[in-house]
């Protein structure tokens, strides 16, 4: 998957994936896409600095995802503030 599209169902996947494992409810539509893109950015990162590489789609998902449930992991440790 490429493009924009594959961004986006990407996207939605991580976000959601994340919400499941971090036993929340998602956010919407919107709110999983946004977190699920994010944390592609996020585990993009993680991959990078542990010298992992995502590759094909599946790869891509489980970064995403990692990266997701980093972030919500960190937005619910400062919401617990």
């Amino acid at each position: 998957m490429s493009g924009w599209i594959g961004v986006v169902i990407i996207g939605l996947l991580a976000g959601w994936l994340a919400g499941q494992i971090m036993k929340g409810k998602g956010f919407g539509i919107l709110g999983n896409l946004v977190i699920g893109i994010v944390g592609a950015a996020i585990g993009g990162v993680i991959f990078g600095i542990l010298g992992l590489a995502a590759v094909g789609t599946i790869g891509r998902i489980v970064s995403a995802t990692v990266g997701a449930v980093v972030l919500l992991y960190v937005a619910a440790l400062v919401n617990k503030k």
